[in-house]
């Protein structure tokens, strides 16, 4: 889909138009659903948050306002995002959270012994991930799984571009001590 044709969505959803809006739901649930995913580890809990966000997002529309033209996109992304993550931020206040491992795990290609290997190795990833402080797991997953600019994962969490920046930057070298604990012991 284009910029204009987001734009025309947006335009069309503001005046009220729920085909217009179902077609931006379509565009952004799966990214939005399975970020939110990543940070609950709770399928139910991450369809809910995706209704609320969406919810929240159609009933809000009309004080939406776009960035002018030429700004850098995905700006309704960002501002939908944004929603989303306020909403995750009410759930974890409201009930102490578990986080248990991913129900799945991609399988990739080759013989079981490099299967198995290999998804042990995604076991650790998100292991550690999920040992990340909640506001450096946002901003790590925000930018690897959704791609997104530090200009938007700032807008998303609250936070300046640049605090954006360094809490990814955190985020890694996290992921590297808690991955590598040789890497710990020899920077130690």
């Amino acid at each position: 889909m284009t910029d204009a044709a987001e734009d025309d969505l947006i335009r069309r959803a503001r005046d009220g138009d729920r085909a217009a809006f179902a077609a931006l739901v379509d565009r952004y649930w799966d990214r939005l659903h399975r970020w939110l995913y990543q940070l609950t580890h709770d399928r139910h809990a991450a369809e809910d948050l995706a209704q609320d966000a969406f919810l929240k997002a159609f009933a809000h529309l009309k004080s939406f306002r776009p960035v002018g033209a030429g700004s850098p996109r995905p700006y309704f992304a960002a501002w939908l995002f944004r929603i989303a993550h306020n909403a995750y931020a009410n759930h974890c206040r409201g009930k102490a959270r578990r986080e248990p491992l991913p129900e799945e795990l991609a399988a990739p290609g080759g013989g079981p012994e490099e299967e198995a290997a290999s998804r042990e190795e995604l076991r650790e990833l998100a292991r550690a991930v999920q040992r990340l402080p909640a506001e450096f797991r946002s901003a790590l997953l925000l930018r690897v799984e959704q791609d997104l600019p530090f200009a938007d994962i700032g807008a998303v969490l609250g936070v300046t571009e640049e605090t954006a920046r360094w809490r990814v930057f955190k985020a890694r070298r996290l992921l590297l001590k808690l991955l590598s604990p040789r890497l710990e012991q020899g920077t130690s």
